[in-house]
């Protein structure tokens, strides 16, 4: 029987898995008010619009967690038909419409994103519906990447994966920024806390903790 972490939020969230490197596109719901966040939309936009219709949901904000080309090649369309604001850290603002520096030029598929609307820094919070959700800044994987906490759930991007880690080779990677933003950042908080990546399947604090090497 596969690992499976539990969360009070699950209900509340839909996953599509989009484009060539199956990028996790998350809809986080708040069932109060329908209001929804639409985070790392990145490829295949009419499905997540479709699948967003079929929710009958409102996005109340677009936010990627990294401006790498295959986190972001939904943002154009999903921002146009939702009018929804893209929110994504002053770091890496610039790469949004800069195809060699979101790498989507080295991918094959030069992607030019709309500029954010909100430049986040990190430790302020973010509202969707009633839900709130926190900016972590998470340096390591790229000079802007952020997680997203709410509740007991963190949308991680690529900081971290079940076992394993994010990329560290790429232009503006930093080993050492990447393992002190896992330890200070994700290492410290509760076990049961979910965390669901840019890639792969969601684990836990305390199942990274045991088994993840980098932890």
């Amino acid at each position: 029987m596969g690992f499976q972490p539990g969360s009070r939020l699950k209900e509340n969230i839909r996953n599509l898995v989009v484009g060539p490197l199956m990028v996790n596109t998350y809809i986080l719901i708040d069932p109060k008010t329908c209001y929804a966040a639409i985070i790392d939309p990145g490829a295949e936009d009419a499905r997540i619009l479709s699948e967003v219709e079929r929710l009958n949901v409102h996005p109340a904000i677009i936010l990627n967690t990294h401006t790498h080309g295959d986190h972001i090649g939904g943002n154009g369309m999903i921002k146009a038909a939702t009018m929804a604001p893209l929110a994504v850290h002053q770091a890496e603002a610039e790469w949004l419409a800069d195809p060699s520096a979101n790498l989507s030029n080295s991918l094959g598929f030069p992607i030019v994103s709309p500029p954010a609307d909100i430049l986040l820094e990190g430790n302020e919070s973010l509202q969707v519906g009633d839900l709130e959700l926190k900016v972590l800044h998470t340096p390591g994987h790229s000079p802007g990447s952020v997680c997203f906490v709410v509740d007991n759930v963190v949308f991680c991007g690529d900081l971290i994966f079940r076992e394993g880690v994010g990329r560290t080779d790429l232009p503006g990677g930093d080993t050492d920024q990447l393992i002190h933003s896992i330890r200070h950042k994700i290492s410290t908080l509760p076990e049961d806390t979910v965390l669901y990546p840019g890639h792969g399947p969601s684990t836990t604090v305390g199942y990274e903790k045991r088994t993840n090497l980098f932890l």
